[in-house]
């Protein structure tokens, strides 16, 4: 049974940190690209980063450049994102979604080609 299981979320001040974990199952991770999807309260669901099915290639949004890290490890079945200097405007809810193209460019941020997504994590940043 494929299933993608997002961790890691909380509640975290502003300019904390924290790593969500995205642990993949029941298919052939290495074979897929991720991507790290964001849906604050009221707003529509927006890309945040995405990586290649190698893990070679990387992409963020502009409003998490510089504070985002995308990782994957294929030997774990895990895709990772590192979140450093938090702000109020980065609560959401976090999903990990993956797609069977290896690698599509900045595209990758586009939600419509994503064939699987987890049932998302929250995160909430406040003082």
């Amino acid at each position: 049974q494929l299933q993608l299981v997002e961790s890691g979320g909380g509640l975290v001040q502003p300019g904390g940190s924290l790593r969500l974990s995205c642990a993949a199952s029941g298919f052939t991770f290495n074979y897929y690209a991720v991507g790290w999807f964001r849906q604050a309260p009221g707003k529509e669901r927006e890309g945040v980063s995405c990586i290649s099915s190698n893990g070679v290639h990387t992409h963020y949004a502009d409003s998490v450049k510089g504070r985002f890290t995308i990782s994957r490890d294929n030997a774990k079945n895990t895709a990772y994102l590192q979140m450093d200097s938090l702000k109020p405007e980065d609560t959401g809810a976090y999903y990990c979604a993956v797609e069977s193209i290896g690698w599509r460019g900045e595209t990758c941020l586009g939600e419509e080609t994503y064939d699987y997504w987890g049932q998302g994590t929250q995160v909430a940043v406040s003082s």
